[in-house]
């Protein structure tokens, strides 16, 4: 099945995902749910990226996913409140988004619910911010 084809059927189950450009916009009440039928019923089976962005007003929160063997590569996007910043996790669909959930967590602060393991992984336990924030303030550095 192509990735159009795969689209058009997510978006008809879930009338609140749009597809903006090139990827699945995925509200967070949905997020667990359209994953695992892509993994599922559409087999993307590999998390090759998790990533996240601070928009200020926002996160954003972007998973890469593919299909081995064939390579069909698909990117989905979900919105996260920057006041409350959090959002499921996606450890027990793909085991790859532990480390990278990490990793987000460390450098931004958005908090995965369910994860088996949220804590620093790469700053210090006793660290003060997320310095990937746009608001983090860098003593003696950028203004």
């Amino acid at each position: 099945m192509e990735s159009n084809q795969v689209i058009d059927k997510v978006i008809a189950k879930y009338p609140l995902v749009e597809f903006v450009d090139d990827h699945l916009l995925v509200p967070i009440e949905n997020l667990t749910a359209v994953m695992k039928e892509l993994r599922d019923e559409f087999g993307f089976n590999l998390l090759t990226n998790e990533t996240a962005v601070d928009y200020v007003e926002h996160f954003e929160v972007i998973y890469n996913l593919c299909r081995v063997p064939e390579g069909t590569m698909l990117n989905v996007k979900t919105k996260v409140d920057h006041e409350q910043p959090e959002l499921p996790t996606m450890v027990d669909i793909w085991a790859a988004a532990n480390w990278q959930e990490r990793e987000i967590y460390d450098l931004l602060g958005i908090r995965f619910i369910g994860h088996p393991d949220l804590r620093r992984i790469l700053l210090e336990d006793d660290f003060q911010g997320y310095p990937l924030r746009k608001d983090f303030k860098w003593v003696g550095g950028r203004d």
